[in-house]
């Protein structure tokens, strides 16, 4: 994408899927049990050490390098003492890549940075103007590079909606609206989804209109684990967190359950 179009992606509207595109294979987790090389944890929200544990296993490493990238909570340092926080039991060396950057105090680029560690975990926060700085200061494509790489992709709220299509955001001034992600993840993404009042009829509401495709819901604390464009597993670390493929069938919003499997 050329910079002079990161404004262009991030405009209102999309282009529903048909019927015919809404196979039960898009809700139904892979079975292969060959691992696919392109990896992404997404959560609705609570990112903690769970999450982070077991975005570790994927990398295949005893001790994995993740880094942390809050973009989107504007390298918030609340968000990096966390992060910290909650890698502190696990076996691995964190790192942060803030994006308010200074040109004398990084003496690395983005690539160079992002594409030495295992995984990757994006904070949440604002999602249009994560979106926005990534595409301007090409960001995007070295995340791009990273997924092809297989390097670990996740993250939760603004860091789970940003490898879709489109999703719901709270990125604009008040109301809920629709935000243009990466496109690694096909289809649509609403996080928070037991979270907040407005996320579940919001996203009903787009996805009945056309305005959003299908796509998959994930309350707080539920998530999953994609291998390219398929689930691999669905998770959650709270027995009442829930994970939905949302479809328009005929005229009607259907919410499809995906059973999920604890994680500690």
């Amino acid at each position: 994408m050329e910079r002079r179009e990161f404004l262009a992606s991030t405009t209102l509207g999309a282009v529903g899927l048909s019927s015919a595109d809404l196979s039960l294979a898009a809700s139904r987790p892979n079975t292969s049990s060959q691992s696919s090389n392109r990896k992404i944890l997404i959560a609705g929200g609570g990112y903690g050490t769970s999450f982070i544990r077991y975005m570790a296993s994927l990398t295949g490493k005893e001790r994995p390098k993740l880094c942390y990238l809050p973009t989107a909570s504007a390298d918030r340092e609340s968000g990096i003492v966390r992060w910290y926080a909650n890698c502190a039991p696990l076996n691995v060396i964190p790192s942060v890549q803030v994006s308010f950057i200074n040109s004398n105090r990084m003496t690395q680029t983005f690539a160079e940075v992002l594409l030495s560690v295992d995984g990757i975990v994006v904070s949440g926060g604002n999602t249009l103007n994560q979106q926005v700085i990534w595409k301007a200061h090409g960001i995007d494509e070295v995340l791009r590079e990273a997924w092809d790489r297989g390097i670990v992709l996740g993250g939760a709220s603004a860091g789970s909606l940003c490898w879709f299509e489109e999703g719901t955001t709270d990125s604009r001034p008040k109301e809920l609206t629709v935000v243009k992600c990466l496109g690694f993840l096909k289809g649509s993404h609403s996080p928070h989804y037991d979270g907040e009042a407005n996320r579940r009829p919001t996203y009903h509401r787009m996805i009945k209109s056309g305005e959003m495709k299908p796509g998959y819901a994930c309350d707080n604390n539920a998530g999953i684990y994609f291998e390219d464009n398929e689930v691999a597993r669905v998770v959650h670390t709270r027995a009442e967190a829930k994970v939905y493929y949302v479809s328009l069938q005929g005229e009607e919003v259907v919410e499809r359950e995906l059973e999920a499997e604890m994680i500690e």
